[in-house]
């Protein structure tokens, strides 16, 4: 389908969504974040796709929510009016929960300002990468909110509790030298071009494994954060008592007895 602010390229299984509302540098709207959760589940949805990576067309990664935008939505301060709020914003939320799941790895690739909800939205991927110039910061306490995306609960499994509440109660900018010490990025590079370069590469290394045991991988790591060691072990056992009877498992057995790169089909 057509999108007023997304771009999306599909080359060689993996799909880039480029964020493009450009002239708000990605501001977060309502309509602007219901396109990205379409955008999501489209690409998801699609056979020919097995890794997706969320870039940005601006001159920043994203500039946090478009207050502008929410201010005007006519919350009138009514009982009722508040608590449709959830409802109201769901485009909201879904923006990053479709995210983290997605069948599909998802990687970020961040340059310039990752503010707010920009920090949301990349904190609900699989792996983020970075420039130099790049800066994050988790503004709410700094606008009288509380942070409402799912950075709150998502953060704390990506640098811990200590860094996680030091960004969320300062709501300063952290460069990319603190993110990738923290662990919120897996590397910083020079330049935006290298950047995609590497993130790039790195989606074809994904694309290049099985897809359905991908898949189940981020399923089984998804779930083990919010269960015990017991439990997420079961679930990746129960995965495999279906992928070992896979065309792609086959594949992998002929392949290494010939000597040769496996080709995976996901079936």
């Amino acid at each position: 389908m057509a999108y007023k602010f997304i771009k999306i390229e599909v080359s060689d299984n993996i799909a880039t969504l480029a964020l493009a509302r450009v002239e708000s540098l990605n501001a977060l709207s309502l309509e602007f974040t219901r396109e990205i959760a379409e955008a999501v589940r489209e690409v998801g949805a699609r056979d020919d796709v097995r890794v997706i990576l969320v870039t940005s067309d601006a001159r920043e990664f994203c500039a946090g929510l478009d207050l502008k935008a929410f201010t005007t939505m006519g919350l009138d301060g009514s009982a009722k009016c508040n608590l449709e709020f959830p409802v109201k914003l769901a485009d909201l939320f879904d923006s990053c929960n479709v995210l983290e799941e997605c069948a599909k790895p998802v990687i970020a690739a961040v340059h310039g300002m990752c503010v707010g909800g920009g920090l949301d939205i990349i904190s609900a991927c699989d792996i983020r990468l970075c420039t130099d110039d790049a800066t994050f910061s988790l503004r709410e306490a700094a606008i009288g909110l509380v942070a409402d995306m799912g950075v709150l609960q998502r953060l704390p499994h990506i640098i811990g509790q200590g860094y996680t509440r030091e960004m969320a109660y300062t709501a300063r900018f952290f460069t990319a030298e603190d993110a990738v010490r923290m662990g919120l990025v897996n590397a910083v590079y020079a330049t935006r071009d290298t950047m995609l370069e590497a993130a790039r590469k790195l989606a074809a290394s994904i694309a290049d494994n099985a897809p359905l045991a991908v898949q189940a991988t981020k399923e089984v790591l998804n779930y083990s954060r919010y269960t015990d060691i017991r439990e997420g072990m079961t679930l990746a056992v129960h995965k495999n008592m279906v992928l070992f009877t896979s065309q792609d498992m086959m594949e992998a057995v002929s392949a290494f007895r010939e000597r040769r790169p496996p080709v995976f089909k996901g079936c």
